[in-house]
């Protein structure tokens, strides 16, 4: 038992020595989020998915995806910076990543006074440009229909397009090639991702630029991508937003539009419109409400869709703590979900979130 101990106090040591040598090289920084919450939903299964029946199950990144990253600098001279991201997604309630383990960011780059220029797995253009303008700020987001549609991170097309690894959705792209400039107010982002296609450089290739601007507490932002499949099938995919305060409060539009080649001869389009405000009512309580209209059209079958309300009432216990309340309600058109499912579910949840 001696033994033992002693080997995990060593180990203890040498993980405290090396992280900081680490930081002392390169200035990496440790970072995440911790989100858990008890959600009851009628109408939807425990992914939020139309069902037929009720579910209560306990939900992970609810208000905020739980997450584990690492972000470096080094400083190498003349302005010039190195710098990394590793970034990984966790379904807190069973201690298991979501997907491949750096899931979420994992890129390497180079910063100066011209902008950044990064290398690896990135979010798209469009998945940017909710930062700052998505009613929601990217909360729920598995459930936010801005982020699943408008930015194409569930797109219901079964069709990998751009080098994504995956056929449900194109939100972050694997060897991918990224610009960020700032110029004062403006930002400016384009992107390329290599489809590494044996004959091909235009199959499962992905290209996108976006502008933003911010100015005095508003921000407006464009964003647009292009991308490809194996078979050179194309989505093309539009998304803007404005936000402003208004009062001690902030007002939020976003509009997003795209259209992808499924197969040879048919065509999907969806359009997504959100409203939304958030409000202060004290330093401690936030409320932040949200409205999305998603359209559907596809070749062969007839126009759906659905309206989505989203709320959440969030209370801070500290700068890096607060417990919440969310309800949401959808009202699916035309038999989007399925005809046996639910018209309208609806869902309640309650949760903590803690940043580190």
């Amino acid at each position: 038992m001696h033994f033992i101990q002693s080997k995990k106090k060593l180990f203890a040591i040498s993980f405290v020595c090396v992280a900081g040598a680490a930081q002392a090289q390169a200035s990496v920084t440790m970072y995440g989020v911790a989100d858990l919450g008890v959600r009851h939903a009628s109408g939807l299964d425990a992914a939020n998915a139309a069902s037929k029946g009720n579910t209560n199950f306990m939900g992970s990144g609810i208000n905020t995806t739980s997450r584990l990253g690492f972000r470096g600098v080094e400083d190498l001279g003349g302005g010039l910076k190195a710098v990394f991201n590793l970034e990984s997604g966790w379904s807190l309630d069973t201690g298991m990543p979501n997907s491949k383990f750096f899931d979420r960011a994992s890129w390497v780059g180079l910063q100066g006074n011209w902008g950044s220029l990064a290398l690896g797995r990135q979010t798209t253009v469009l998945a940017d440009a909710l930062s700052g303008t998505d009613p929601l700020g990217n909360r729920f987001a598995g459930f936010n229909p801005n982020i699943q549609v408008a930015a194409l991170s569930a797109h219901r097309l079964g069709v990998e397009y751009g080098p994504t690894g995956s056929s449900s959705g194109a939100y972050r792209l694997d060897n991918s090639i990224k610009y960020t400039g700032r110029f004062d107010a403006l930002t400016v982002r384009a992107m390329h991702g290599l489809g590494e296609q044996a004959g091909s450089s235009s199959a499962l290739s992905s290209s996108g630029v976006s502008l933003r601007y911010d100015r005095d507490g508003y921000t407006a932002t464009l964003a647009y991508g292009d991308f490809s499949s194996a078979k050179n099938l194309d989505l093309k995919a539009y998304l803007a937003g404005l936000s402003g305060k208004f009062g001690k409060g902030k007002l939020f539009v976003t509009y997003g539009v795209n259209e992808a080649q499924t197969t040879a001869t048919a065509v999907t389009e969806n359009s997504t419109l959100g409203l939304g405000a958030q409000f202060p009512i004290s330093s401690q309580l936030n409320l932040v409400a949200a409205h999305y209209k998603v359209d559907r059209s596809r070749t062969g079958s007839a126009d759906d869709g659905f309206n989505r309300m989203v709320a959440f009432a969030e209370y801070a216990l500290s700068k890096r703590s607060l417990v919440y309340l969310e309800v949401d309600r959808t009202n699916w058109k035309n038999n989007y979900q399925g005809a046996s499912n639910k018209p309208s579910p609806t869902g309640f949840a309650a949760g903590i979130k803690h940043t580190f």
